[in-house]
């Protein structure tokens, strides 16, 4: 199952309501997904799961991104033929 982890950068005292508004957006997408916010470099860790790649692409792009407190991302994503190993 194509899996992506993302790295968020926020702008200060913004993780909380960036981390509500994912869970917003995320609610209407067919996608699983965790969220945390977390202590070093970056401010928020999501993790997207999805039968279509290319959705969990969309989704990065044109809504995770788009959120105005967030600074910059960071995304992996897993390599599939790995999961089997």
């Amino acid at each position: 199952m194509p899996t992506a982890y993302v790295l968020l950068n926020s702008d200060l005292g913004s993780d909380e309501s960036i981390i509500n508004e994912v869970k917003q957006i995320l609610a209407n997408e067919d996608v699983t997904s965790e969220v945390q916010g977390v202590y070093g470099v970056y401010d928020i860790v999501l993790k997207l799961s999805s039968d279509n790649a290319e959705k969990l692409r969309a989704i990065i792009t044109n809504k995770i991104r788009k959120i105005s407190k967030v600074q910059s991302t960071l995304t992996m994503m897993v390599i599939e033929e790995q999961d089997s190993l």
